[in-house]
């Protein structure tokens, strides 16, 4: 344990940038050379082997200048934590398999549910991400509207921007092909909600069953929050099952200073949260939250052998989609007690700061084209000089990306708007300044240029 610390802490010194720049068939022929069938003989060999194998082409994101993904640097007590769950290996279903980690989830879970706002009825259970924690939080929507109709009949309402997992989550509930509505936004990129209750009526009308509403809080590209306490509006007029997919914006719980854009939270009936982005743990740590405890039933089954009906045991089993699962929890409790929720807070509101002052400096280059100003901490922007047309923007932007990959220098991400091709800055490293910023940008703007003088555009598209 001690020589595998000392190797990461080594290797970690050394990293000067988020990449190596190294392409596929480079990195998957070190792996493929390995015989699993002989194994080495010291655990020396098989720490420099793994450093060659994984740690040597890792993508850190605890560089400042990884700012692609929603993948966050990690806190230390965190780490700290992971080696004690691993080492006791404790296993998060039945109360006679966890003890203390059951009541310890309990207690973080009624903590979120707190800050939430949702009462004290309110329950949930930690789960492996986002896209879990959307597909229970349907899969108990569904149940609480069944009696209503068959699952063909029900529709989600979500915004054009909402994550892909309702969509997954749709299809893995045999909703249908067409159970999704997708619902227009407003130019910061937010569900409208005029909009919303025009598309239940017009379901309604046609002899479909609402069956929940999907508002997002920090969507993945724009990071933007949907007006929750008009949608919450919406959905109690029509009696529609509110879930709120805070996967990224549920960091704004514990900010001093931007709690209020949150407002409406508290009238979920679910929410869902991934204390993996923007808490800083590491993956995974998630978790799904209910205003009603009752609604859960919804995922509850019985085994004699595990959780018996007459168990009095406090089961986490009973509310979970899984059945063996990592005691996640002990990650946050530790970070909570050493650091406190406002560090946490703060380090959210510094990065949406520097989005904030990021967006102003995009604004102003000649050379630079954004979406929308940030609600979090992403911006969508692209390469786009005056004169060029959308189509040789297209060409030129995922050349950029690719090219700064290819460096390692970088790591910045790629979408599309519209049908059309942007590049992605993702801040969730307190620790990436504005000079850091000025750097990716000249990058990007340098290598854009760079590309048009080698190539005609056409050969670049």
């Amino acid at each position: 344990m001690h020589r595998g610390v000392a190797a990461v802490a080594e290797h970690v010194a050394g990293v000067r940038g988020p990449w190596t720049g190294a392409d596929v068939a480079t990195v998957a022929a070190k792996v493929d050379d390995v015989d699993l069938d002989r194994p080495l003989d010291d655990m020396a060999d098989v720490l420099a082997e793994v450093r060659s194998v994984y740690l040597d082409d890792a993508v850190w994101f605890h560089e400042p200048r990884y700012l692609a993904h929603l993948n966050c640097p990690v806190v230390v007590p965190a780490l700290v934590a992971e080696v004690l769950v691993s080492s006791v290996n404790s296993s998060l279903d039945t109360w006679d398999q966890s003890g203390g980690g059951t009541h310890i989830e309990r207690r973080l879970i009624r903590w979120t549910a707190d800050r939430i706002g949702l009462g004290p009825d309110s329950d949930g259970v930690f789960t492996s991400g986002g896209t879990q924690s959307n597909l229970q939080a349907l899969l108990v929507a569904r149940g609480h509207a069944y009696l209503a109709g068959t699952a063909s009949r029900f529709r989600i309402f979500a915004s054009r921007d909402s994550h892909f997992s309702v969509q997954k989550s749709a299809n893995i509930l045999g909703l249908g092909p067409d159970a999704v509505v997708t619902i227009p936004t407003d130019r910061r990129r937010r569900m409208d909600p005029v909009a919303l209750d025009r598309a239940v009526w017009s379901a309604r009308a046609a002899g479909h069953i609402p069956m929940a509403v999907v508002a997002t809080a920090g969507t993945t590209d724009y990071g933007s929050i949907d007006p929750l306490a008009e949608v919450a509006d919406v959905c109690a007029q029509h009696g529609v099952w509110m879930h709120v997919d805070a996967a990224y914006g549920g960091g704004l719980l514990v900010s001093r200073r931007r709690r209020d854009l949150l407002d409406g939270i508290e009238r979920a009936d679910s929410v869902t949260i991934d204390f993996h982005k923007t808490f800083f743990q590491p993956v995974s740590s998630s978790a799904v939250v209910f205003r009603q405890r009752d609604a859960l039933r919804h995922v509850t089954y019985h085994a004699d052998y595990l959780n018996p009906r007459s168990s009095a045991h406090p089961n986490q089993v009973d509310k979970s989609m899984q059945t063996t699962r990592r005691f996640d929890a002990l990650k946050l409790w530790m970070t909570l007690r050493a650091m406190g929720a406002d560090a946490i807070g703060d380090y959210v509101d510094a990065v949406v700061d520097l989005a904030s002052a990021g967006h102003r400096l995009m604004v102003e280059h000649p050379d630079l084209e954004v979406v929308t100003e940030p609600t979090l901490s992403t911006l969508v922007f692209r390469f786009r000089p005056d004169g060029m047309s959308e189509d040789d923007a297209d060409a030129v932007n995922p050349g950029i990306r690719q090219t700064i990959a290819g460096s390692g220098s970088a790591v910045i991400a790629g979408t599309r708007s519209d049908g059309r091709a942007w590049l992605k800055l993702t801040m969730l490293n307190p620790d990436t300044t504005l000079d850091d910023l000025h750097a990716v940008l000249a990058l990007v703007t340098e290598t854009g240029h760079h590309l048009l003088d080698d190539h005609d555009v056409q050969e670049v598209r």
